[in-house]
């Protein structure tokens, strides 16, 4: 059973197109390989079929995984959200209570994730830590170094 991911329309949109541009470009591009190598000889020592059919495998595998993505994906209605709490697609500053750092970041889900752009996925340990919470509140969160403490001063959308 697949988990439902709830997307921004951008999000979505790039899922979509990469997995257009993985079965109109990359496909055809796999295919002529094979041929092109199928087409050099004996199939039993050429490299280059071996090759192309591992890709194949491969990029096959990925369209069937981006596909099973598309299909469970939401598109997320942020105005029936309660602004109150941390959820999927809140924008959060954070204060590392520790050194008293300040950090925004936006959940978001798993292939949104861009940390330089500060979109922190859901599921990372920071995300999930963060899920429920209100301003105010500590979060307290296990990481391999110990816990951390970040303390919730902003929540927006």
């Amino acid at each position: 059973m697949s988990d439902i991911s709830y997307y921004s329309p951008e999000g979505l949109k790039k899922l979509k197109d990469e997995l257009e541009h993985l079965e109109l470009v990359e496909r055809p591009r796999v295919s002529q390989e094979i041929s092109d190598a199928r087409d050099k000889g004996d199939l039993s020592e050429n490299a280059e079929y071996h090759a192309a059919k591992e890709e194949q495998s491969l990029l096959e595998l990925k369209i069937a995984k981006l596909k099973n993505v598309v299909a469970n994906a939401r598109i997320l209605d942020e105005s029936q959200l309660d602004l109150s709490k941390i959820l999927i697609h809140s924008v959060v500053k954070l204060r590392n209570t520790a050194n008293k750092m300040e950090f925004t970041y936006t959940l978001v889900a798993d292939s949104e994730t861009d940390i330089k752009n500060g979109k922190l996925s859901v599921n990372s340990p920071i995300g999930k830590g963060l899920l429920g919470l209100k301003v105010g509140e500590i979060a307290e969160i296990q990481v391999p170094s110990g816990i951390m403490k970040f303390e919730i001063l902003e929540i927006s959308r």
